[in-house]
């Protein structure tokens, strides 16, 4: 029986990654993230058989099928739903400062910030702020299979013991303010993030309020068999 040397593992890894990658080329945005997600796993399914001892390329290759079959289930798809979304959520916030855009791994994001959504160390609701989320829990209400991740920021004014709780009420609000108006509990999740991730500097109010902020993830798996 044979082993892979270490190089051998990375450069079989890498090669896998690369073709996943250049594969997804010719396909649409539908087909892209379930593809993606298939080929990462593909390759560290390799890396894992081959290392496992004992299975020469027998192994590797099982472990190459086995991890695109995980890497597939963990795949996001662009549908025509989610860019209908997404155009809904541009027409409806044009103009008032939130950031609409499609991440690199299928999922729609939304960046609201401070002026929009919450005032300074409070977790209310801004006025402002409703109109989006009413129109964001109708096209929600309208893709049923999509999940949401809610996450809130703060910035650096503040400890820790302030600052970390407050971006999780922030969190939470918008979670009620959307299940209120029909959105399953079940479909979202919440997280606070305090003052860890920066967007901008806060050496400054300017930069301290951009960093104030919420950022509202919507992803859809592909459950095709």
């Amino acid at each position: 029986m044979h082993t892979l040397s270490k190089w051998s593992k990375t450069t079989l890894g890498a090669t896998v990654l690369t073709l996943a990658a250049s594969g997804c080329a010719n396909m649409n945005e539908t087909q892209r993230g379930t593809a993606t997600g298939a080929g990462i796993g593909a390759g560290l399914g390799a890396i894992l058989g081959a290392s496992t001892g004992g299975g020469g390329s027998g192994r590797t290759a099982g472990g190459a099928v086995i991890g695109a079959a995980a890497g597939g289930l963990i795949g996001n798809i662009w549908s025509k739903r989610m860019e209908q979304q997404k155009q809904q959520m541009e027409q409806a916030t044009r103009g008032t400062g939130v950031q609409v855009s499609q991440t690199q791994d299928n999922r729609l994001k939304l960046e609201i910030p401070s002026d929009v959504s919450f005032d300074t160390g409070r977790a209310d609701i801004k006025p402002n702020f409703r109109p989006v989320l009413e129109r964001f829990a109708g096209t929600l209400n309208e893709n049923s299979a999509t999940t949401v991740t809610i996450i809130g920021h703060t910035d650096n004014t503040g400890s820790d013991a302030i600052n970390e709780p407050l971006s999780v009420d922030r969190a939470a609000r918008t979670r009620d303010f959307l299940t209120a108006r029909g959105v399953a509990t079940n479909r979202i999740v919440i997280e606070g993030r305090g003052e860890r991730e920066p967007v901008a500097a806060n050496t400054d109010p300017a930069g301290r309020a951009r960093n104030r902020r919420v950022e509202i993830y919507v992803a859809e798996r592909d459950t095709r068999s």
